[in-house]
């Protein structure tokens, strides 16, 4: 594998993406009884909501970034996108209550969706031959990203280190991605875009004839429910341990750490060693197993215990995101893979959201956050389902093509 400095600055990227989203949570109670909605006494709810309100910008944004990127190219449209993304983080840090907290969230979410839906094929583009193995690896940031994040956070926070200090210290690493993207190109060394601006009236043919695609819709609803377990895990453990296990927020954080350091490891490690032709079997039998590995989740009673659960479904999770985009685009070969990945993004932030709103809407019925944790199995073994769908739907149809060709002769 063979990286330059776009390589590089995607990996950067991907650290302050991951940075931002999971600061908020990481710091969630102790944020949450600064500004007056305190988990313990039915905000979860509102904590959840955070995540709806974070959704709607992104996804309106990803909607539209596939006529920005064409007019003004990829590699600027992403680096305008990671200094919005930190603007709004910025304001979250200094919001004086929940309202202007939800703001922010929505501002940031206007750059982190138009990142969300450019980031895959930023990277497709500057390897068109093995993309799968360079957009896992490249995934795979996201994960260093929230890893780093809840550690030192969660340290800090314990320290008594108040939680606005962390997030500015967040929009402050997205500010340096969005410089490595902005900078002058080297002569030689140009990002590969497209040579001429693309009209919208052929992007939005483009996507339409992608829309029209059956077999797309599979794939539309295997990054939601992909994107909806992830969440869950990512956006809630710090909390959940932090209310049913231990007070202390470095613990919270060393169980979101352990998730992330298990899709660190399967995303590294399958970038490495997969091949393309081998994604569908990876995306389900990783579902499968994640199924397998989260049902015990809400009768852990253990917290080292559940450090060695979450670690295993990270590694679980890992390939979902990533090689559902790219396997995506072998079974659909003519559409325009940048409005495929973005178009498969608008599934997969959703999913985050709504999720992420259910569990918190399932805690406050139920008083508790044990219960909610089973959404993460659902949704793994409806991306099986998905993923498996299309292969029997793929093997009816060469079996057809092989009947015809039998007739013919």
């Amino acid at each position: 594998m063979k990286f330059g400095r776009y390589d590089y600055a995607a990996f950067a990227a991907f650290f302050a993406y991951a940075a931002g989203s999971v600061v908020i949570p990481v710091a969630l109670v102790a944020l949450a009884a600064d500004l007056g909605f305190s988990l313990e006494e039915g905000g979860l709810a509102a904590g959840g909501a955070l995540g709806i309100g974070r959704t709607v910008t992104m996804v309106a944004s990803m909607l539209l970034c596939g006529f920005i990127a064409g007019r003004w190219g990829t590699r600027r449209t992403m680096g305008l996108s990671v200094t919005l993304m930190a603007l709004g983080i910025l304001l979250c840090s200094v919001a004086p209550f929940y309202g202007v907290l939800f703001m922010a969230l929505m501002v940031a979410g206007v750059g982190e969706g138009i990142l969300e839906g450019l980031a895959t094929p930023f990277v497709q583009n500057l390897h068109p031959d093995e993309p799968g193995r360079y957009i896992n690896f490249t995934h795979s940031f996201w994960s260093i990203g929230v890893m780093v994040t809840v550690l030192v956070c969660g340290g800090l926070i314990s320290l008594g280190v108040s939680w606005r200090l962390l997030v500015a210290g967040a929009a402050v690493l997205a500010f340096i991605a969005a410089t490595m993207l902005l900078l002058p190109q080297r002569k030689g060394r140009e990002y590969p875009e497209h040579p001429e601006a693309i009209h919208w009236r052929t992007t939005w043919t483009n996507a339409t004839s992608i829309l029209c695609v059956r077999r797309f819709w599979l794939f539309f609803g295997a990054m939601f429910v992909a994107g909806g377990g992830e969440a869950c895990l990512t956006f809630w453990s710090a909390s959940y341990i932090q209310l049913s296990f231990a007070g202390a927020a470095w613990a919270g954080g060393v169980g979101t750490a352990c998730f992330a350091g298990g899709m660190f490891f399967g995303r590294t490690g399958w970038g490495y060693l997969i091949r393309q032709h081998q994604l569908r079997r990876l995306i389900i039998g990783s579902a499968l197993a994640g199924t397998l590995v989260t049902l015990p989740l809400p009768h852990l009673s253990n917290l080292w215990t559940l450090f060695g659960v979450l670690f295993l479904a990270g590694v679980a999770t890992a390939p979902f995101w990533p090689s559902v985009q790219s396997y995506s685009a072998d079974r659909i070969p003519k559409a325009d893979t940048t409005l495929l990945f973005i178009l498969l993004s608008c599934a997969g932030v959703p999913g985050c959201g709504f999720f992420t709103w259910l569990m918190g809407y399932v805690g406050n019925l139920t008083g508790d956050l044990r219960g909610a944790f089973y959404l993460v199995p659902a949704c793994y073994v409806t991306l099986a389902g998905l993923i498996g769908a299309d292969w029997v739907l793929a093997k009816r149809a060469a079996t057809r093509c092989c009947r015809g060709a039998d007739s013919r002769l």
